[in-house]
């Protein structure tokens, strides 16, 4: 919590040390992003909507185009011609496949030293202060900063809420997009031995 050396962990190469797929990373992150999507937007066609049975004028004589409901798609309240409907967008996500794209991330932060590992984070009260502190004594900026923890921690979570751009994930639940949308990642020691347990 000081900004000590804390000792050495070693990491292992099948999850730590992998070559940058940014295909297999793309594929992931947008199946991600659109199963996330709910699909319910929806637009009335020109048959569903109420009215437009009596024709609106006249054929002839008004010196406009002939027209013969008000629920063409070209009138105002009209029907949508080619509107969006109710419809799912998942996307087949294979684990062998997010697992893959989560090594390629987290080697990529390490060979950019965008990951930094902490032996632990202590804390017995809620204190904003003192996670800043935290932070400032590792000399890592908080803004677009992961951290990522073992187990759920309310002291921790909540010490975290208050700062902007800073956010907590737990490691059995931490995906691609969490680690793409911040340039750093702090992880504790416990954290990244569950991460290896997993993707390994």
């Amino acid at each position: 919590m000081k900004g000590k050396s804390a000792g050495e962990m070693d990491l292992s190469p099948d999850v730590f040390d992998v070559p940058f797929n940014e295909g297999l990373v793309h594929q992931i992150f947008c199946g991600l992003r659109a199963n996330k999507r709910r699909g319910t937007a929806s637009t009335k066609t020109r048959g569903e909507i109420r009215g437009g049975g009596r024709k609106p004028y006249r054929q002839k004589g008004t010196g406009m185009a002939r027209h013969g409901s008000r629920v063409s798609p070209i009138f105002r309240g009209g029907g949508i011609t080619f509107g969006p409907r109710p419809r799912s967008y998942n996307q087949s996500l294979p684990k062998k496949m997010r697992h893959a794209a989560l090594r390629c991330v987290l080697s990529q932060k390490l060979r950019d030293e965008s990951l930094t590992g902490v032996s632990a984070i202590e804390l017995s009260e809620f204190k904003t202060k003192a996670m800043l502190g935290f932070f400032e004594a590792i000399k890592v900026e908080t803004r677009k900063t992961l951290l990522i923890i073992a187990e759920p921690n309310a002291f921790v979570e909540k010490s975290v809420s208050n700062i902007p751009a800073l956010n907590v994930a737990h490691a059995s639940t931490v995906n691609l997009i969490d680690l793409l949308k911040h340039d750093r990642v702090v992880a504790t020691k416990e954290a990244l031995e569950k991460i290896q347990e997993v993707l390994s």
